[in-house]
This record gives structure tokens, C-alpha cells and sequence, in this order.
């Protein structure tokens, strides 16, 4: 069997070549046992192995050793010193012992101790310098150069031959700086004067192109003294050591980490490919485009797209490109703009087969690319394009883009570790645009569910003139939980409504949905804001336990145990002027009357809802007609905008500055609000609800007290039908007539005195409203009168022939109500 020159030797070959009796070899177990004895101990000490093996190691040496100096074996791997050794002849031998403390192939632990039999002669003589004349010659790794006090070369070898294409015959006499005319052969002819003077090494790194190459290598330069016997210096040595791999091995790491550190800032697609762009330019390319598949947020995933995009031409969304040349005019296509990829063409080719592919300029897949495009033609010919790398952007199994990078200042075409680098950042990028694909889509979802919620159209009513802002959180934290509401009620009145879940995301515009519907729920029984409140406060108490006794938080991980959230309630009476507030835990609104300053309603301040023990408590303000009300959300005031130097009592005092500021409409007054104390972006949800008040005159209400005896009612009919003539509203006799009668009845034999009739016209919307007031607490209930029955079928007529009917609760008793439209 013959061996080749570049195969490995056997074990026996091995042995054979090395002489392995030319070391003794001892090995001695933790016992101090000699367990294993060579040919070459027996050569140094004479002993046969029979003699030995088995026995106490100890017995080898020619004196004890001294306890105090021993060192701490059990605990080293390692030991080397000089051991005195009793030979067989009984003569005493001073030997050199280098031990290596191991774990034998019986799994025991054990000192292997060898000793090199040829350190015993003499030491080297001038018959060993053949080979350092044959090292310094051939060494294949290190180019080396000898150069004498006067920094002229002596001798090279043949790796410094290499790699400056000359001959030490060629190169002996001359300086560094005449071998190579280079900056760099100034710089390391000043770091070899530096080490004739101080007698230091010194080390340099340095660019320079090799011999016939036009790539500049990385060199590492290490300069030495070279001394005589008396230490004195006789000259330099200079090797050099070609560290190019290395070098852009650490490049392309510290590009990576860079890459690591600038994509993906933020949730923003289009910001992630331009930080994509100018991560790869200068450092790996001199002109990068990402293009992205157009829609490419409504992808869901890989399945959606049926494994590639569709046969034929391609249109490409540009998102974002980058060129060492300043303005990119090797683009020809704006940011934003659709850019035709013809089939066969290199971007079209990459996204079907969804690899990263180097071309040259001659390639069919470049030739198609600009085959049809004589602009782009003539960018390639402008600038001198010679390579070109297509780079699918692509992650978890969706294909996003492609990514096209250039080269046409860099001498050298792309490599294949250029591809993989391209590959590894194009990779980073995608997951990058991928999260923030998903995050758009999932918030625009949230936002679209929370605004479904909110009020799509305020209504109309006689009480306020309203305007409303509801603003997102910006892009990092995702859409809440704040609300607001205008909710007509009774008697013309109004109520207002402000709130904010804790927490972000889908469940809190849910939770927001289920209390929005709960006041709505609440306002229609015409309950007072502290009581409203109240009832709200045990709703979101329920809703915690809820979350909590149940699995809701193992279903949905990002839901959080506790449901938390403020609120402020106010009821206006456009009759009274005056404005009824409760809130719980929120900010407190800010009122403007005419002519007057911007304060804040002096309102206590509940807990916030779900705490629980404690009691809310309702303010009654006067707000004469054409006041400022305006209720918002922490957002608008809390630090995180503009205010965010002076906290949110910087913030309420701008508001109250900008809303004693007129302006024509209330919608301006709320966009000049939001611009003033809000960020693009805001880091909180927003929501503004800013009302004017109206009052109903005079002339549109009319009150009657009422005896509490039967012989009042037809009195009570006279008086609405004559109220009727004056307001010119005959047509509406006949079922007015019917409603005063049934509830003044009612009033007057259920229930106690005082008994009050009242009218009111509403003109906006043209309807009259009939309210009977009394001093009982007892309300009535519609019910199905039977055949026989005498009573019962008066409340039914009522409830068929208005819009709509209901009872409210006042201190100091009740009210029925019945609205009727005036334009049937």
C-alpha cells in the first residue's frame, strides 16, 4: 500500500520515525505508584520495567524530597522542574522532568512524566545553523526582512520575495521606502528608526496592495531589534503578516453589529428599508434600491402569496435607496414610486427562486434589466457599473422585496462573502419590516376597532354645540382605551362623557367598548353623575374578577389581570344653565364663561374605578349660555408632548391659554389644541371634547302646578292646549291632550303632591316634550291591560303615540316624560 504525499502516517510508521525511546516516559498514579515505564527509562535510569512497575515511585529519587517545597500537585495540571534521579549503577542523575497531570484511559487520574534523552548532550553548536538558515529562508507564513543600523536590507525570505515581486538579490542595499513606494513604506521605515532609538518592538498595521493585485491587502508589521551578545542593537527585523481575511472578517462582524444597532429604530417599513440602505452603503456597496411588493401589508403569510409572486412583469414598490454619490443619480426611480421589472430580469428572477445571486454586467438577468430602459442603460454606462447583487428580502415565509446592490468605485466585483454578508443584513432588515408589517396591520385593526367604538357622529340637541378629537397613540405603544360620548337625555338636557382604560392594546379599546356601553346604558335611567359613577365603579370591579377568577389571562397572556380606568360624567340643563359633574379619578375639565378666564372646575376628585370603597361626589356649577367646557384625557396635558418640561400643570395651563383664545368654530379650537400641546406622535391616546353652551328660552318652556285633585286635570288640559295656540302648534293637540291627561292622572292618584306640568318646544329638532313632576319615588310600568280590566291602557297610549317615554329620579321626587315629534 503506498502512501500519499499528502496522507497521514500509521501509528506504527509514527513511532518508527519519532524513536520513542529517545524519551523516557513514567507514568504514576495518585498513589505515587509507577504504573508505566518505557524503553527510554530503562535507558536513563537502567531499571527494567518488571523492576519498577508496582513499586513506589519515591524509590527513584536519590534524596526525599522536603515537604515545605513540594507544591500543591493534587491541584495542578501541569509541573515542570529539575529532579535528582538514583540510577541503577547507583550513580545520581540531575534531570530535566516536564509532568502532565491527567485522567489515564482507565478513567483514573495519574502524572504522565517524560524526560528528552538528547537534552543530556551538549548544547547546540554551529552544526544546528543550517537549520535557522532553512527556517528564515522557507518559512511559508511570516514575509521577513533583516536590515542593518543604517535601515538597509540584508536578507529576505521567500515569502518577502512574494509579496513584493522581488528578488533578496534585487531588494539587498535598498531602504523599505525605495523596495516599496508607498505611504506605507515611509511609515514603517519611521517605526524601524523608532526601534534603532528606544531598542522596542514596535507594531504597525498597514493597506498595500500585493504584488500584480490591485485589492489592497491588510498588513500587520511587527519590528524588532536584532542583538549581539552584549545586548547591544546590530539591526531590525521586520515581519509582515498578511491579516487581509482577518481583517475583513472583523469588518463584515462590526458591520453586522452595526446593522444590528440602526435597523429597525423604528415600526416603520419604509424607515427600516432606507436604514437597510445606508448600512450597506459605502461599506458594502456604491449603490443600493430596495423595492417592496406593492400591498405588501395585506400578506398575512407565505401560504397567501402561493409560494412566489405572479408570472409576467413585475411593478415594485421603491422604498428607499442609497449611493455614495451625493443626490443617488444612479436611481432612476423616485422614493415611493412603482418601478416595471420586465421577466428574466435580475430583481424578477431572485424573488422567484428566492436566493441572493452575484451578476456580472454581461449576464442575460442584467442585459434584461436594462434591455428596455434606455435611461437605466445609460446610468450603467455613466458610472461604470461592473457588478451587480440581487438579495431576496424574505422572512418567516413571506417574501417582502428585493434588494439590488451596485458597485462601480469598488474596484473588485462582488464576492462570495459579499453575498453572504448581503444575505445576513438583508436578513436583519426583513424581520425587522416583518414585525413592523404585522405591528401596522395589528394596529390599524386595534385603531379601527377602537374608532368603531367611539361615537361615529355626535347627535344632534338643543342643549350643546360640540366638538370631538380622538388621537391614536403614536407607533410604539399601540392604541388605548380613551373615550368620550355625548348622550341626549330628558328635558332637553345633555350629558358628556370623557374616559380612559389603563393599559394598550386590543383589549383595553375592548373594555373601552363595554364601558362606553355601560354609561350609554346607565345615562338612559337618568341617573345622577355620582350615582352613575357608582354603578360604573361596581361594573369594572366585576369585570377584574372576572379576568382573574377565570382562565383569561392563560388564553390571552398580554391581557392584564385588573381592569383600571377613570371617567368624568357631566349633565347639562340648557333650562337651568346649570352643570352637574362627578368624576373618578380623571383630570378636571376646564370651563370658560363668556368674558371671563379659563379656570378649572373646582371639582372632588374620586377614586378611579374599580378600587372600589369609596364614594363619589357630584358638583353643580352655573354656566351661563355660550360657556367653554372642555373635557379630555391625561394624554393631551401629561408630559410626552410639548408641555413635557413643566408636567401636567404646564400642560392644563397652556390648554386653559388656548381655549380662552377664541377661534371662528370649535373644530378649529380643537386642531389648534392638538397642534399646540401634541407631538406627531403622541406617546399617550387623546381624546378632547370641547361644548358650547346653549339655553332654551323662555317662551319655549312652560310650567304649571298642579292641585293634587282630580277636577285639576281638565284645567291642566286647558292650559296645554292654550300653551299649544300660543306656539302655533294645533296640529300636536290631540296627543298632547291624551299625554297631559293620562300622566297627571296618574300623578294625582298615585303618587304625592306637589304636582308639576311642563312643556318644552324644542325647535332644533322641532318636537315638544311633556314632563309631569310629582313628590312620590314609585314609577310607573308599562303592562298589557286585560279585556276586562277598567284602567291600565293609558301609559301603552302614551309609549304608541311619542317617540319615546321614561321616568327620572330627582331629590325631591319624580319625573314621567313623553317626547313627541312635531313634524309627523
Amino acid at each position: 500500500m503506498h502512501e500519499s504525499a499528502a496522507g497521514a502516517r500509521a501509528p506504527s510508521d509514527l513511532d518508527d520515525l519519532v524513536g520513542a525511546e529517545l524519551t523516557a516516559q513514567v507514568t504514576v498514579d495518585e498513589h505515587g505508584t509507577v504504573t508505566g515505564w518505557n524503553a527510554g527509562a530503562e535507558r536513563l535510569l537502567g531499571h527494567p520495567a518488571h523492576e519498577v512497575v508496582g513499586r513506589p515511585a519515591a524509590g527513584l529519587l536519590a534524596e526525599p524530597p522536603r515537604g515545605r517545597e513540594l507544591p500543591p500537585f493534587p491541584r495542578l495540571r501541569r509541573w515542570h522542574g529539575t529532579v535528582r534521579l538514583r540510577h541503577r549503577d547507583g550513580r545520581t542523575l540531575t534531570t530535566k522532568v516536564l509532568a502532565h497531570h491527567r485522567t489515564g484511559e482507565n478513567g483514573r487520574r495519574e502524572w504522565f512524566c517524560v524526560c528528552a534523552l538528547t537534552a543530556r548532550q551538549a548544547p547546540p553548536d554551529r552544526r544546528d545553523e543550517p537549520f535557522v538558515g532553512w527556517s528564515f529562508a522557507q518559512s511559508p507564513c511570516c514575509a521577513t526582512a533583516l536590515y542593518d543600523t543604517r535601515l538597509r536590507l540584508r536578507r529576505a525570505n521567500r515569502a518577502m520575495e512574494r509579496a513584493v515581486a522581488l528578488s533578496e538579490a534585487d531588494m539587498v542595499g535598498l531602504r523599505v521606502e525605495e523596495i516599496v513606494d508607498e505611504p506605507a513604506g515611509r511609515r514603517a521605515e519611521q517605526g524601524m528608526a523608532r526601534v534603532l532609538s528606544t531598542g522596542e518592538t514596535q507594531v504597525n498595521e498597514d493597506f498595500l496592495p500585493a504584488a500584480g493585485e490591485t485589492r489592497a491587502h491588510a498588513w500587520s508589521l511587527v519590528m524588532s531589534p536584532l542583538r549581539d551578545a552584549a545586548g547591544a542593537v546590530r539591526g531590525v527585523c521586520l515581519t509582515a503578516h498578511d491579516m487581509t481575511e482577518q481583517h475583513w472578517a472583523r469588518q463584515r462582524l462590526q458591520l453586522i453589529a452595526e446593522a444590528g444597532r440602526r435597523i429597525g429604530s423604528t415600526l416603520d417599513v419604509m424607515r427600516t428599508a432606507q436604514e437597510l440602505a445606508d448600512v450597506i452603503v459605502p461599506e458594502l456597496a456604491d449603490f443600493v434600491s430596495v423595492d417592496l411588493l406593492p400591498a405588501v401589508d395585506d400578506v398575512p403569510d407565505a401560504s397567501a402569496r402561493g409560494g412566489g409572486p405572479p408570472p409576467g412583469p413585475l411593478e415594485l414598490l421603491r422604498a428607499a435607496h442609497q449611493s455614495v454619490t451625493p443626490g443617488v443619480p444612479e436611481a432612476v426611480t423616485a422614493l415611493g414610486a412603482l418601478e416595471r421589472y420586465a421577466e428574466g430580469s435580475a430583481p424578477v428572477e431572485t424573488l422567484r427562486s428566492g436566493h441572493a445571486t452575484v451578476y456580472e454586467m454581461t449576464h442575460p438577468a442584467i442585459t434584461a434589466l436594462v434591455a428596455h430602459d434606455p435611461v437605466r442603460a445609460a446610468r450603467v454606462r455613466e458610472f461604470g457599473i461592473h457588478s451587480v447583487m440581487t438579495v431576496p428580502l424574505t422572512a418567516r415565509g413571506t417574501t417582502l422585496g428585493v434588494a439590488v446592490l451596485a458597485r462601480h468605485r469598488h474596484p473588485e466585483i462582488f464576492q462570495r462573502d459579499d453575498l453572504v454578508l448581503a444575505e445576513e443584513l438583508a436578513a436583519r432588515a426583513t424581520v425587522c419590516m416583518d414585525n413592523a408589517r404585522r405591528y401596522t396591520r395589528e394596529r390599524d385593526r386595534s385603531v379601527a376597532l377602537q374608532r368603531s367604538l367611539l361615537p361615529q357622529r355626535l347627535p344632534e340637541q338643543a342643549a350643546v354645540e360640540v366638538a370631538s378629537r380622538y388621537l391614536p397613540a403614536g407607533a410604539h405603544t399601540g392604541v388605548g382605551g380613551d373615550w368620550f360620548d355625548v348622550i341626549p337625555l330628558s328635558g332637553a338636557r345633555v350629558a358628556l362623557v370623557v374616559g380612559d382604560v389603563v393599559g394598550h392594546g386590543i383589549h383595553a379599546s375592548a373594555t373601552m367598548g363595554r364601558l362606553r356601553t355601560a354609561v350609554r346604558t346607565l345615562a338612559d335611567i337618568d341617573l345622577a353623575p355620582d350615582e352613575l359613577l357608582t354603578h360604573l365603579d361596581d361594573l369594572v370591579s366585576r369585570l377584574s374578577t372576572e379576568r382573574d377568577g377565570g382562565r383569561a389571562r392563560e388564553r390571552y397572556p398580554d391581557c392584564a389581570g385588573e381592569v383600571g380606568a377613570t371617567c368624568l360624567y357631566a349633565v347639562y340643563d340648557p333650562i337651568s344653565r346649570r352643570c352637574s359633574l362627578a368624576r373618578a379619578g380623571h383630570p378636571p375639565p376646564v370651563v370658560v364663561v363668556p368674558g371671563g378666564t379659563a379656570d378649572v372646575v373646582d371639582l372632588p376628585s374620586g377614586p378611579p374605578l374599580g378600587v372600589g370603597g369609596l364614594p363619589f361626589e357630584c358638583a353643580e356649577v352655573d354656566l351661563p349660555e355660550g360657556s367653554l367646557l372642555a373635557l379630555y384625557t391625561n394624554g393631551l396635558v401629561t408630559p410626552g408632548g410639548r408641555s413635557r418640561s413643566g408636567g401636567a400643570d404646564e400642560g392644563v395651563r397652556r390648554l386653559r391659554g388656548l381655549l380662552a383664545s377664541p377661534e371662528p368654530t370649535l373644530d378649529a379650537l380643537c386642531d389648534r389644541i392638538l397642534t399646540e400641546l401634541l407631538p406627531s406622535r403622541p406617546p399617550d391616546d387623546v381624546a378632547l371634547l370641547v361644548a358650547r353652551t346653549r339655553a332654551l328660552d323662555a317662551s319655549q318652556v312652560a310650567t304649571w302646578d298642579v292641585p293634587a285633585t282630580p277636577s285639576a286635570v281638565a284645567q291642566a288640559r286647558k292650559d296645554a292646549l292654550a300653551q299649544l295656540d300660543a306656539w302655533d302648534l294645533e296640529e300636536a293637540a290631540f296627543v298632547t291632550e291624551l299625554v297631559v291627561s293620562e300622566l297627571v292622572t296618574n300623578a294625582i292618584r298615585h303618587a304625592q303632591p306637589p304636582v308639576q306640568l311642563r312643556l318644552i318646544h324644542l325647535t332644533h329638532d322641532d318636537s315638544l316634550i311633556c314632563e309631569v313632576s310629582d313628590g312620590g319615588s314609585t314609577a310607573p310600568h308599562l303592562r298589557r291591560a286585560r279585556s276586562f280590566d277598567e284602567g291600565g291602557r293609558g301609559l301603552l297610549l302614551v309609549a304608541q303615540l311619542t317617540r319615546r317615554w321614561g321616568t327620572r329620579q330627582s331629590a325631591k321626587g319624580k319625573t314621567i316624560w313623553a317626547e313627541q315629534p312635531l313634524d309627523a
